[in-house]
């Protein structure tokens, strides 16, 4: 069998690049496979080719290592394309995305996915996304775009809006992350436990909970979760000190469910936790306000030390991730079955959400491609929750699909968390102050005079 070419786009995300790589290299049927590298960041592209070199070193196998300023020759008859940049990064755009909304008294966790955060952040990445989209009908139209930016949702959705012959999938670590720290909370076994989890990217919701008992039965864990919670065992201290987790269990016994995406990025996606003059809030759920600012600030001087170990060392460690991509090149590559999270076009898969929002489902992987499991209806609270966020994403991409400049202040007004916060006037004067001080990240038909409101 040939050897798949695998392309990075943005590969200057060096620690993400080398978790998806170790992962692709440690598998037998890709050992051999052809990685491109591909950054407009001639330093960061020159780090990532050292350290993929010496994983393919320390592995021991027969990949190739190449790099590309040019994105096009780097997608030239590619099998795989993985996508993993941030256009505009932490300085300026996520420094914008949190200090203009702050003048405003509106307050974020993330703000890459949802808010006005998000919205400005799809503006900015979804044109680029496009990009690759054009260059892959070019040039590798039968290649499988692995998609792992954010906002997730809405670049799913605009991807297949615009190019729905594109193959492409939307990936986030969220569902099997969240399952792991579930089952510590519980003191079970990871590999005890069995989940079905659907919704949309980070507001997907386990539809079941289950550990696997002795005599080969499940046991139903809504129950305990709710007790340990209760009880005050639940959540555990998690790998993020700064946010404990509440606001999910809380979520969970008013919903029923719990869903899949932090603490942290869900109580900006509601109007319940993070409100002006109610600190009490902030304090009882420990939610981590500029919380993304400064895991930026901590990632870049973290990487700063680590690239350079990296540079001396003659060898990497390698240890599996717990992404995606490789099961699913593998899948795709040999036809070995496996079963993933992804982000695809609805088309009836869950039938109360619209057919073509982007929902995230298990989804089962081999030669024929990516093939999600219909789901049917979500219990209605669980729809119409997902609905509010489903209102921003889709004005967002009628935004962009349309280059109209209104819907930029509609998708805004139905943002949860804006609207619980901001009256009219504030939302639409956050939206121009976000757009000028964006400035050129963001397309042009965003930029410039908005029309008068009508009298």
């Amino acid at each position: 069998m040939a050897n798949p070419k695998i392309t990075f786009i943005g590969a200057g995300s060096s620690v993400f690049m080398k978790n998806i790589v170790g992962d692709i290299l440690q598998r037998p049927a890709l050992s051999g496979a052809q990685i491109r590298l591909m950054d407009i960041n001639p330093t960061r592209l020159e780090e990532s080719e050292i350290i993929a070199k010496k994983l393919v070193s320390t592995l021991g196998v027969p990949a190739t290592v190449e790099t590309f300023s040019d994105q096009k020759k780097a997608l030239d008859g590619t099998n795989f394309v993985v996508v993993c940049f941030q256009i505009g990064g932490y300085e300026p755009s996520t420094v914008v995305d949190f200090d203009v909304p702050k003048k405003y008294n509106l307050r974020q966790t993330i703000a890459d996915t949802l808010g006005v955060g998000g919205i400005m952040r799809g503006l900015r990445t979804v044109p680029h996304l496009w990009s690759i989209c054009e260059d892959m009908l070019a040039v590798a139209p039968n290649a499988v775009m692995l998609q792992y930016v954010n906002p997730m949702a809405i670049n799913t959705w605009a991807i297949s809006e615009k190019y729905p012959t594109i193959k492409q999938v939307g990936l986030c670590h969220s569902v099997q992350g969240t399952a792991m720290e579930l089952a510590h909370d519980l003191d079970i076994p990871y590999e005890d436990i069995r989940y079905r989890s659907a919704g949309i990217n980070h507001m997907a919701f386990y539809l079941n909970f289950e550990q696997r008992l002795p005599d080969g039965s499940y046991k139903d864990l809504y129950p305990e979760l709710h007790r340990a919670y209760r009880e005050g065992r639940a959540p555990k201290a998690g790998w993020n000190p700064r946010c404990p987790n509440k606001v999910r269990y809380e979520m969970m016994t008013r919903l029923g469910y719990f869903v899949t995406e932090s603490s942290e990025h869900f109580a900006e996606y509601t109007p319940y936790f993070i409100k002006e003059g109610r600190e009490d809030l902030i304090e009882k759920f420990g939610i981590p306000l500029d919380e993304y600012p400064k895991r930026c600030v901590e990632q870049i001087a973290r990487w700063k030390k680590t690239s350079e170990d990296y540079k001396q060392a003659d060898k990497i460690e390698v240890k599996p991730s717990k992404e995606y991509a490789s099961s699913i090149v593998n899948s795709v590559w040999t036809g070995e079955p496996s079963v993933i999270y992804g982000n695809l076009r609805n088309n009836g898969v869950i039938t109360s959400l619209p057919n073509n929002a982007a929902v995230e489902v298990p989804c089962l992987v081999d030669n024929n491609g990516l093939q999600p499991t219909y789901i049917g209806e979500l219990p209605p609270q669980l729809t119409a929750l997902i609905r509010t966020n489903i209102n921003v994403q889709e004005l967002t991409v009628r935004a962009l699909m349309e280059e109209n400049r209104e819907h930029i202040y509609h998708a805004a007004m139905m943002d949860p968390h804006t609207a619980a916060e901001l009256d009219l006037d504030q939302i639409w004067a956050v939206v121009d102050d976000l757009i000028e001080a964006h400035g050129t990240w963001l397309p042009e038909w965003a930029r410039g005079p908005r029309k008068a409101q009508v009298a």
